[in-house]
């Protein structure tokens, strides 16, 4: 997915996608990335939305939350991506919030081969 593969770019840890398409009617996935403090937050997110509009022509429908650079949310439409700072990700908690959404299969690339050999879904 190219959201997470240009969030890996910039050094986002933690990447996941959720698949929402069956519970939501809003979107179909959802990008949820870590970054360490709001430079990197917004430094990831600026990454995403300059990759997808380039390479794919979509721009953001909205963006949200960069001036405390905490939570950032990029709304493409048929994604949804949050980049997190650490104690937001572990507040908020997408991943057990949307716990029967099935995680997408990203590649080592995005993933990193530390968390490969921890289990994490490729």
């Amino acid at each position: 997915m190219l959201a997470a593969e240009a969030a890996a770019e910039k050094k986002a840890e933690d990447l996941v996608v959720l698949d929402v398409v069956a519970t939501l009617v809003i979107t179909s996935y959802f990008v949820v990335a870590t970054g360490r403090n709001d430079r990197q937050v917004r430094t990831i997110a600026d990454q995403v939305e300059d990759t997808l509009r380039e390479t794919a022509g979509i721009k953001p429908i909205g963006r949200e939350g960069e001036r405390e650079g905490r939570w950032v949310l990029l709304d493409f439409g048929e994604v949804v991506v949050h980049v997190f700072q650490p104690d937001e990700r572990e507040f908020y908690r997408l991943e057990k919030l949307w716990a029967d959404a099935p995680r997408v299969a990203l590649p080592e690339s995005v993933t990193g081969p530390a968390q490969q050999a921890e289990g994490t879904p490729a």
